[in-house]
């Protein structure tokens, strides 16, 4: 004989999950709030500060020194570290969720390798001067690396191990190459030395206009790529059984995943930690759902690019320390506490 549940029973149950997503959509608007203020503080900090109100002159009403610095110099630098951030946090969460690796960084399969290499190989061969001309041997780069780790890794036969195991050996010979070509051309070297450690510094109008259109699609690309992502957690034999398609998926995945990372890397440079960091941190408060982790990581990556950034431009002013720098002194403890935290839970 069936035994029904208690109606009280089933009425508690539909308002815990409708709280849940009350209080994780809530979430994202605070996420936003946060995002919208580190913006503003990345347009008013620099060199010279500027007042809440000489912000909003330059930025809407006046047109003479107030207009050159915020919307000449800032607003340009502000923009690409809203969408590298995105970008950068974004592939970070998809490799993750590819790799089964909570520890997975766009570094992991070569990328940034690729774009570095590329971007070398354009100031010694090519003669390639301007930031513009690196952005799109960097983005070349890193779909050529992509391409290639998707290959080695086994194509339609990929496994998350695979993949990153032909990443990390990709990785470690161009990096050999790139370090044998910097020693050998030192005027190479000494116009390689701002874009490796990663910088906003150098945005320019152009720059984000070139970007943008890769950047749109592989968002677009990752953020519906959640649900296949979901399901593959739960491993191969399961996600099959749920009707996903898992090497459409991690193809899907590959390409998402570099365009974006190369795409950021090619207009900022290599920076490192926040596709680690900020997905791992949402994951803490989330859960494994990627409908959830996406769109979190879309919105506090830039939070911590640009963080990174404001900060930067204070502890040295009126210099400034590259952001690549920053974040990967604060993101050097926390990889350490991710990894000894992981360790100590397999004990």
């Amino acid at each position: 004989m069936l035994v029904e549940s208690p109606p009280e029973t089933r009425a508690e149950a539909v308002p815990a999950s409708v709280n849940r997503r009350a209080i994780r959509g809530l979430g994202l608007l605070v996420a936003l709030a946060a995002l919208v203020l580190v913006a503003l503080a990345s347009i008013a900090v620099g060199a010279k500060p500027l007042s809440p109100g000489e912000v909003w002159h330059g930025l809407f009403q006046d047109s003479g020194r107030y207009a050159d610095v915020v919307v000449g110099e800032r607003l340009s630098r502000t923009v690409l570290g809203v969408l590298a951030g995105a970008a950068l946090g974004l592939s970070g969460a998809v490799l993750q969720a590819l790799t089964r690796n909570p520890l997975a960084d766009p570094g992991l399969l070569g990328i940034n390798a690729g774009a570095s290499a590329a971007v070398v190989t354009a100031i010694t061969f090519f003669g390639v001067t301007s930031l513009i001309g690196y952005v799109w041997f960097a983005f070349a780069g890193a779909a050529l690396v992509g391409a290639l780790v998707w290959f080695l890794g086994g194509s339609r036969g990929a496994t998350p191990v695979r993949l990153a195991l032909a990443g990390t050996a990709i990785s470690a010979a161009l990096y050999g190459y790139l370090q044998a070509v910097m020693i050998m051309d030192q005027a190479a070297l000494g116009r390689m030395r701002f874009w490796t450690v990663g910088s906003l510094n150098s945005a320019t109008d152009e720059t984000v206009l070139q970007v943008l259109p890769f950047l749109l699609a592989g968002t677009l690309l990752a953020l519906g790529l959640a649900r296949p992502l979901n399901a593959m957690a739960m491993g191969d034999d399961t996600a099959k059984a749920l009707g996903a398609h898992l090497r459409r998926t991690r193809a899907l995945s590959m390409l998402a995943a570099t365009v974006l990372c190369g795409a950021a890397t090619a207009a900022c440079g290599p920076i490192v930690f926040v596709g680690l960091m900020v997905p791992h941190v949402v994951r803490s408060f989330t859960g494994p759902d990627m409908r959830w982790i996406l769109p979190y990581a879309t919105l506090l990556s830039p939070v911590l690019l640009l963080g990174a950034d404001v900060i930067g431009r204070v502890v040295a002013r009126p210099a400034e320390v590259q952001v690549g720098i920053v974040t990967a002194v604060l993101g050097g403890p926390v990889f350490i506490y991710l990894v000894r935290r992981r360790r100590t839970g397999r004990l």
